[in-house]
């Protein structure tokens, strides 16, 4: 892994986040017949008030949430500030046949900004998380995991150095057993440069949105940055930070499970 450099010792946290909402949240359903993903509830706290909680906790001053299905409700649900953070909205009236790319794209305005954190807005997670994205020594990190055989999706390979060198998506526990070198959770949670926001991924962005490819995924964009366009993204190992994905009802039981001490693991600042 990239050195650490402690806790005392974090990295100049950015002011601003991007989180994504605007997906339809089907495989959820019919839970989400009435309410967008993000406002399902772990133990009393939505998916998107966790979140923004714990960005608050760390400084964070603004926000803007990408929304799209059921936009009305989370507007309702969050208004123009939560937590002393101040939240701007940005629609996608295509979500319904657009990928996490293309939700992005439609807040390069805050990704030209400066620094920021980027959450996708079905990821349950504590504080903890945050601070390990800021104690790595690296311009660009993305929190992950260690790989198990009780997790799917999106993963990564780590160089030697602690760098992503290629994501892979769509893992299950049979890849983890063929896959040789060992294989990382993403979490969804990135802390970017201005630099690199600015230099690579929106014109990345620009790009893949304008070649048409508007069903692209964010793992595919920063697959192709992190190996054609040089992208150095670290990585933070989270091992021991309760979080968890929510695509599905199974996954909902497992966060109300991991999270049921929930009002101490999830905000240590009121321990």
């Amino acid at each position: 892994m990239i050195e650490e450099r402690g806790i005392d010792m974090p990295v100049a946290a950015p002011k601003k986040a991007v989180i994504l909402a605007a997906g339809l949240g089907s495989r959820l359903r019919p839970l989400t017949d009435l309410r967008p993903k993000p406002l399902i509830e772990v133990n009393g706290t939505s998916i998107l008030h966790n979140a923004l909680r714990n960005l608050a906790a760390i400084g964070v001053e603004e926000v803007i949430v990408v929304v799209g299905y059921r936009k009305d409700a989370i507007q309702y649900a969050c208004g123009n500030r939560f937590h002393g953070v101040e939240i701007t909205y940005v629609e996608s009236t295509v979500f319904d046949r657009t990928g996490s790319a293309y939700s992005l794209w439609l807040a390069r305005n805050m990704l030209l900004s400066g620094d920021c954190y980027l959450l996708e807005g079905d990821v349950f997670f504590e504080q903890n998380a945050l601070h390990y994205l800021n104690i790595v020594d690296a311009t660009d990190v993305a929190a992950v995991v260690t790989f198990d055989a009780t997790m799917q999706g999106s993963a990564a390979l780590l160089s030697a150095s602690g760098l992503i060198s290629t994501f892979r998506t769509k893992q299950t526990a049979a890849d983890l057993a063929e896959s040789g070198p060992k294989l990382f959770k993403t979490m969804n949670l990135l802390r970017l440069a201005a630099s690199t926001l600015r230099d690579l991924i929106v014109p990345a962005l620009d790009e893949v949105i304008g070649s048409g490819a508007t069903q692209a995924h964010i793992e595919e964009l920063l697959a192709y940055l992190v190996e054609r366009r040089g992208l150095q993204l670290a990585a933070a190992c989270c091992d021991g930070v309760k979080w968890c994905e929510i695509d599905s009802a199974e996954d909902l039981r497992s966060a109300h499970s991991i999270f049921a001490d929930a009002a101490q693991s999830l905000h240590p600042d009121r321990a």
